[in-house]
């Protein structure tokens, strides 16, 4: 059989099979344009359950909520590539014996399905429905908030994570009075171990930011939040940032096999355990060879990367040959500073403090068995840079060289 026959052939069997893919966000966007750009020529057909045009999330917490920006809509024309999008509309089951989905509009069929939901943000228990209480993670919540942070209203966060962090500095920039509540004893507990996260603990106080650490919420109220120790913080808003879940629940009954954390439990494929089911974002962990564990990863780098191999894969009709295996990254900005982190530092034997945390610039790195696993860079875009490349290539380094701040990452090979 020639190319071009070959390619004809292809094309015919990519329209008869039509892709659906579950959320518009990131990695559903993204999943659709590497569909195109990978040559498939069948049906796309991408269902988003907000109905804005899909849109970007981290300016949400930066430009968005300060009112710079009316919004953070990608900059693609899905007519143009044949992209069809369905806004507005709420996926509630999937019956894979039936390729189908289910819909408020109706059943969706699917001869290929991509699942790229994301996640949700967890709420605070007892405080639904109480006015005034806040979460960030969509443009509507980004919306709502603006005249909070225009006011210069006493705003408590609660959760001093990256997005409490975030959020605490764009209302800081705004001129609020901020407040952030942490049950645990400092900030990102579940992130960063202890020594790491103190110095950018104090970064609160410097931005005139108070933090309790150690404090717990009782109940929230109209106007205030009591804590656990009686005491009483006057609140024109409440925002919560303690964290996110996959948003997998309308998958129950399906057969998709999920992990308990609730993610899809994906292969190095990104494929789920039904034929033909894709999983792909913040929805879905992923096995590392590289780390040598399961991985979840709520980060847009992983939303952006990801849909690339499931393309791949899909436009190979299934059988395609790239495995899933970043080095994770991504970036936060609070209180005027870029911090920046690549790798995963779970299984690590060392880490190495490149300059002195009390200043403006410094970087953490991580090693095990001799070679660099994640590097936490704060102002210093060069090592983040330079110590991604160590990683993905696994070269191992001079742990001197390394704890040198003065020393290029890149020149630190053993």
């Amino acid at each position: 059989m020639s190319e071009q026959t070959q390619q004809q052939t292809q094309q015919a069997e990519d329209t008869r099979r039509g892709v659906v893919i579950v959320g518009a966000g990131m990695a559903g966007v993204q999943t659709a344009v590497a569909l195109r750009e990978q040559g498939w020529t069948g049906p796309v057909i991408l269902l988003g359950a907000e109905p804005h045009q899909p849109y970007d999330r981290p300016p949400l917490s930066k430009a968005v909520l300060l009112g710079k920006a009316e919004d953070s809509a990608f900059d693609v024309d899905f007519e143009e590539l044949g992209i069809e999008l369905r806004l507005g509309v709420e996926v509630t089951g999937l019956r894979p014996a039936d390729r189908e989905v289910d819909t408020e509009a109706g059943p969706v069929p699917y001869e290929v399905l991509v699942l790229a939901t994301g996640a949700l943000p967890l709420t605070l228990p007892g405080a639904d429905g109480v006015p005034g209480v806040h979460l960030l993670r969509t443009l509507d919540d980004a919306a709502r908030l603006r005249p909070v942070l225009a006011a210069g209203s006493a705003v408590v966060v609660v959760g001093a994570g990256w997005i409490g962090a975030e959020f605490a500095t764009a209302a800081r920039e705004a001129g609020c009075a901020v407040t952030v509540v942490e049950a645990a004893d400092r900030v990102l507990a579940g992130a960063l171990p202890a020594e790491v996260a103190e110095p950018m603990g104090r970064w609160y106080a410097e931005a005139g930011a108070e933090l309790l650490t150690g404090a717990r919420v009782a109940s929230v109220e109209p106007g205030r939040v009591l804590l656990a120790d009686g005491r009483a913080l006057p609140a024109g808003a409440v925002v919560v940032g303690i964290g996110a879940r996959p948003a997998t629940g309308w998958l129950a009954g399906s057969g998709v096999e999920l992990g308990p954390d609730g993610a899809v439990t994906a292969d190095e494929r990104l494929r789920t355990s039904v034929p033909e089911v894709y999983a792909v974002g913040d929805c879905a962990s992923f096995p590392s060879g590289r780390y040598g564990s399961r991985l979840l990863v709520h980060h847009w780098d992983n939303a952006l990367q990801g849909p690339r191999v499931v393309a791949a894969d899909i436009v190979a009709g299934g059988s395609g040959e790239q495995v899933y295996d970043p080095v994770p990254y991504f970036w936060s900005e609070q209180f005027g500073r870029f911090v920046q982190y690549a790798g995963h530092h779970g299984d690590a034997d060392a880490m190495l403090w490149r300059g002195d945390p009390g200043a403006d610039t410094w970087s953490v790195c991580w090693l095990r068995e001799g070679r660099l696993v994640a590097v936490l860079a704060v102002g210093r875009p060069r090592d983040l840079a330079q110590g991604r490349r160590l990683i993905e290539s696994g070269t191992p380094v001079d742990p001197a060289k390394v704890a040198d701040p003065g020393t290029a990452l890149k020149s630190t090979a053993a």
